[in-house]
């Protein structure tokens, strides 16, 4: 017999889903559609600002405003405050974003996250796992920790 609730709900699961997709690559179009009425020089100027290459630039802004949204929620789960992470630290969590942004394992870390298992898992799927562990291990061992 058919169970009419599970079906509805596995629908909604599915539609939710296609819309967030629908949402992201909205998202994504129109950064790509800012960076394409910027010239050359621009692009160029903001990606060096930056630190990264006119195509870094161009790949990261394809991805969408959202695209390293895991990080700090990783970070929190793991004792860390992103929002009080000392300037010399700056430029090291914009290292972790990249990677983070470039990361195929998006899946499994939200779901890590939503389940609240990502502080002890993280490491098996995680690109950022070694140096997050170098950068803040000491954060990790007692609560509150240094940052």
């Amino acid at each position: 017999m058919s169970d009419p609730v599970g079906e509805h709900s596995t629908v909604g699961s599915l539609f939710g889903a296609i819309g967030d997709w629908v949402t992201r690559y909205r998202q994504a179009i129109g950064l790509k559609r800012e960076l394409a009425n910027c010239g050359a020089e621009e692009v160029a100027a903001m990606a060096r600002d930056i630190g990264l290459s006119a195509q870094e630039l161009e790949f990261i802004a394809s991805k969408g405003p959202n695209a390293a949204a895991e990080l700090p929620k990783l970070l929190r789960a793991l004792g860390v405050d992103p929002q009080k992470l000392p300037l010399d630290r700056r430029t090291t969590m914009r290292d972790l974003q990249r990677i983070c942004i470039t990361c195929g394992h998006k899946t499994q870390c939200r779901h890590e996250l939503a389940t609240g298992t990502a502080a002890n898992h993280y490491r098996d799927f995680c690109p950022n796992a070694m140096s997050i562990d170098e950068l803040f291990g000491s954060a990790q061992s007692h609560s509150g920790g240094a940052y």
